[in-house]
């Protein structure tokens, strides 16, 4: 039995997947909130693009610090490594310009939802700014929201959320 949650009103809905193909898409109507949504059920794209050493905790061979997606009811946890540069962090989607994509059924997660950008600043260190997209459903540190384009420094083991997914990042000094 697997269950999905309403993306409206976070109601779990169950159901057998035994009993449906792979590659078949399901739509299901909550009955708390009469909410219609759908899924696919199958194998991951994503994962198979994905290179097997991005999967486990120090996936960064070049050294720029990495972002983990905790597992909820929308995904796995997934360890995606940062690059130099502006990080566009979205949901997985064929063609966006998204170069850290999250692979998620989570509708709250937009395409390109927000970005981390990593720089060096005067002394040589590694520097994360965390900058929201503008996305629909915003990104929050701290329990505070980031507003449209707005910056913030942040550090390793810092927790942000976007959507319905909680993310940390790990610095590359900490990774080794």
């Amino acid at each position: 039995m697997k269950r999905v949650r309403c993306p409206k009103c976070d109601n779990y809905i169950t159901f057998d997947e035994t009993r449906y193909e792979q590659g078949q898409s399901l739509v299901f109507q909550c009955h708390n909130c009469g909410k219609q949504f759908g899924i696919k059920i199958g194998v991951s794209k994503l994962k198979a693009l994905q290179k097997e050493e991005q999967l486990n905790e120090k996936a960064n061979e070049k050294g720029f610090g990495s972002i983990i997606v905790i597992e909820n009811v929308f995904h796995y946890k997934q360890v995606i490594p940062l690059q130099f540069g502006v990080n566009i962090i979205g949901r997985y989607m064929k063609g966006s310009k998204t170069n850290t994509p999250i692979e998620t059924n989570d509708p709250s997660i937009d395409i390109n939802h927000c970005s981390i950008t990593v720089s060096r600043d005067k002394h040589g260190r590694l520097k994360y700014v965390l900058r929201d997209g503008p996305s629909y459903t915003g990104t929050f540190v701290d329990n505070v929201i980031l507003g449209d384009r707005e910056q913030r420094v942040i550090e390793d083991g810092t927790l942000f959320t976007i959507g319905a997914t909680s993310v940390i990042l790990r610095s590359a000094e900490c990774e080794e």
